[in-house]
C-alpha cells in the first residue's frame, strides 16, 4: 500500500509490479441539474478526477446506483446511465459492472480503478516554498447549483456550468504531466479553502492566494450576495477558517465562493515555479480557458492560507 487511509489523499494507491500501480477511489451524490442525462455525465467526471489529480489514467469503472423505483420512471434511470457511459467512453475506461438499489433518494456514481507508475504518483504533498499554484476550472458551483435548485438562474449559467461540471480532467492532466509538478488534489466537496488546507497541514509551509487571480463564475458572486450559499459551504468555512487569514479587503461574498462545495470542480496544482508560465499557456490550448495562477507556497506562516488582493501587498 503505497496510500492509504494514513494520508488524505484523493485515493488509494496500491502498488502491483515496479511499473504499475493501482489506483482505487469512489464517489457518488445526488442529482445536481435536472437533466438526468448530464447528471450522469457530471457523476462521472467527479468520479473520475481522482485519478486525474493522481497523476494517473483510469482504466475500469462499476456504475453505484440508488433509485426511487416506484416514484420515479426507469427511463430517468436510463437517461442518467447512458450520460454516464458516454463520458467514460469519452475517458477511455471501460464499464465492467455495477450495484443498484431501491432508495427514496436518487444518487449516482462511480468506483474507479486507474493505473500510474509507482514513481509518478502526485499526492497533496511534497510542494515547496516558490511553487505556484493553478486552478484549471472556475469556482461557484455550488452556489449556481442552490440557485438552480432554486429557480433563480438563468438558463445560460445553467448550461455554462453543467458543461463545466461535465467536463473531464483529463487533459488538465496529460499537460501537468510534461512539467515539474509536486503536488496536486481536485477541488470538489470542501471547497478550494478546504482541500488547500489539507494540503498544508501537517506540511513546513504555507499558502498566500492572490484573490482577484481565481477564477470564479461571475453569477456564483450574483448568488451569493442572494444568500443562495448551500450549506456545505457554511459546514467547510467553519470546518477550516481558523486555518485561513483574509485580508479585510477580501469581502464575505469572495470568502464564500473560496469555501463553495464543489462539483467536479478543476485541478489543483502545485509546480515549480518557473514551469507555471508554460503550463498555464499549454492548459489554455488545450481549452482549458480558465487556468490561472492563483497564489504560491511560503515558508511562513506554516499550516497557513492566506488569501489576499494584491493592491493591499
Amino acid at each position: 500500500m503505497l496510500l492509504g487511509l494514513e494520508s488524505p489523499d484523493d485515493a488509494g494507491v496500491y502498488q502491483i509490479t515496479d511499473e504499475i500501480a493501482l489506483i482505487q477511489t469512489v464517489d457518488f451524490f445526488t442529482p445536481v441539474v435536472d437533466d438526468p442525462y448530464w447528471f450522469g455525465q457530471i457523476a462521472v467526471a467527479n468520479a473520475l478526477s481522482d485519478v486525474y489529480a493522481m497523476g494517473g489514467v483510469p482504466i475500469t469503472a462499476m456504475n453505484l446506483v440508488a433509485f426511487p423505483v416506484k416514484d420515479m420512471d426507469l427511463s430517468v434511470l436510463k437517461d442518467i446511465l447512458r450520460g454516464g457511459m458516454d463520458k467514460l467512453t469519452e475517458a477511455g475506461a471501460s464499464l465492467v459492472g455495477g450495484h443498484s438499489v431501491e432508495d427514496k433518494e436518487l444518487k449516482y456514481g462511480l468506483s474507479v480503478t486507474g493505473i500510474i507508475h509507482p514513481d509518478k504518483i502526485l499526492a497533496k504533498k511534497g510542494f515547496l516554498p516558490g511553487d505556484k499554484l493553478v486552478l484549471t476550472k472556475p469556482l461557484g458551483t455550488g452556489i449556481i447549483n442552490t440557485a438552480i435548485k432554486g429557480g433563480l438562474a438563468s438558463e445560460a449559467i445553467i448550461e455554462k456550468a453543467t458543461k463545466m461540471m461535465a467536463r473531464l480532467n483529463r487533459s488538465a492532466a496529460d499537460v501537468m504531466r510534461s512539467w515539474r509538478v509536486r503536488a496536486c488534489t481536485d477541488v470538489t466537496g470542501f471547497g478550494l479553502l478546504g482541500h488547500l488546507c489539507e494540503m498544508v497541514m501537517g506540511s513546513d509551509y504555507g499558502v498566500t492566494l492572490y484573490n482577484e487571480d481565481i477564477p470564479a463564475y461571475p453569477e456564483a458572486r450574483e448568488y451569493a450576495a442572494m444568500g443562495l450559499v448551500p450549506a456545505g459551504t457554511y459546514q467547510n468555512r467553519k470546518f477550516r477558517e481558523a486555518f485561513v487569514d483574509f485580508d479585510e479587503a477580501v469581502d464575505l461574498i469572495a470568502q464564500d465562493i473560496l469555501f463553495d462545495a464543489q462539483t467536479s470542480g478543476g485541478l489543483m496544482i502545485m509546480v515549480h515555479p518557473d514551469d507555471a508560465p508554460k503550463l498555464v499557456e499549454d492548459l489554455h490550448a488545450k481549452g482549458e480557458a480558465d487556468a490561472a495562477v492563483i497564489g504560491e507556497v511560503i515558508e511562513s506562516p506554516k499550516e497557513r492560507v492566506l488569501v489576499r488582493k494584491r493592491s493591499g501587498g
